[in-house]
């Protein structure tokens, strides 16, 4: 039985009964008393638990806790297995969260875990060095603005933000309600309402240059309307979805997408020669474009006939670059 066990088995001896003789304790727990001394401190100096000696009664009780009614973690006890579930969710957390946005804040929580795993400390540590997430072309945001962008939210006020706008390569400035944080292929965004367009609109969180907290409220959108809106079509800048995309790939490409999510509502049929067909909704094309141009000569766009042109038209140039570089 883990220390933690045994803890978890004790507190509801405890709990259960309004005192609980030592012998009750050992024979029960199957331990010895020095074992069963060790983990009456730690309840006591760890887990603020008011585990008390009642002479007259011969037994263990629960007296009334120094710092209020709860101890431990407030109605949260976990077991060995749970709790390196948790260390391990902390892990992928750290490498994820390349730009330090969320793990200062649950930092104190994952120490709390690893204390309460006592003899299991050398495991919990063990688990946090096997567990890695390489990430690539992630784009990390500043702290700060990620600090008041998630006040805004909370707090449901409107925020100015100083914006880059990649696309159009300008700085500009927007007021904004902000409506949900989303992360997306190694970068976060924002959903929210622009009041200057009048519109949802997603922000990458990276090309935010200065955020302000304004004192008005901020306008809700409610979370069906945000997915109705910007959940239909492909990618973070989906938009709703206006066309389908019919995407032919070889055998040797479908391998890899037959496992491949590109879109929850996507289909897919097998092709007689080992390849398949996949059909997926999209609005803004741009994302989509990027995926199709990564498998190369394996993919064919059969549908739209504006989707097919352009993957086309960036393939020949891309060609014809080629061409002029060995000339």
């Amino acid at each position: 039985m883990s220390q933690l066990d045994r803890l978890t088995r004790i507190r509801a001896l405890l709990e259960g009964r309004a005192v609980v003789p030592r012998n009750t304790l050992l024979s029960e727990l199957e331990i010895s008393w020095a074992t069963l001394k060790r983990d009456l401190v730690f309840l006591r100096d760890r887990m603020n638990m008011p585990v008390e000696f009642d002479r007259e009664r011969g037994g263990y009780r629960l007296g009334v806790a120094a710092n209020g009614p709860q101890y431990g973690l407030p109605g949260l006890w976990f077991n060995a297995r749970e709790i390196v579930a948790l260390l391990t969710m902390h892990r992928l957390l750290q490498d994820l969260d390349s730009g330090g946005l969320l793990g200062p804040h649950v930092e104190p929580l994952m120490e709390r875990l690893r204390s309460m795993l006592g003899a299991s400390q050398a495991s919990a540590d063990e688990v946090m060095r096997r567990v890695k997430v390489i990430t690539a072309h992630n784009r990390p945001v500043a702290p700060r603005w990620f600090e008041v962008l998630g006040s805004a939210l909370v707090q449901r006020q409107r925020v100015e933000i100083d914006y880059f706008t990649r696309s159009r390569n300008e700085h500009g400035r927007r007021e904004i309600s902000a409506q949900r944080l989303v992360h997306y292929r190694n970068a976060w965004y924002l959903e929210a309402w622009c009041h200057r367009s009048g519109a949802l609109r997603v922000f990458a969180m990276d090309a935010i240059e200065g955020a302000r907290l304004i004192e008005r409220r901020a306008r809700q959108v409610a979370p069906a309307t945000l997915d109705r809106e910007l959940g239909e079509g492909y990618g973070i800048y989906r938009g709703k979805a206006t066309a389908l995309a019919v995407l032919r790939f070889s055998a040797d490409a479908a391998r890899w997408v037959r496992a491949e999510v590109w879109h929850p509502q996507q289909s897919i049929t097998e092709l007689d020669d080992g390849g398949l067909e996949l059909r997926i909704p999209f609005g803004a094309a741009q994302e989509l474009e990027m995926d199709i141009l990564r498998h190369g000569e394996q993919v064919e766009v059969l549908e739209p006939p504006a989707l097919r042109d352009r993957i086309a038209g960036r393939l020949a140039a891309a060609a014809r670059a080629y061409a002029n570089r060995r000339g």
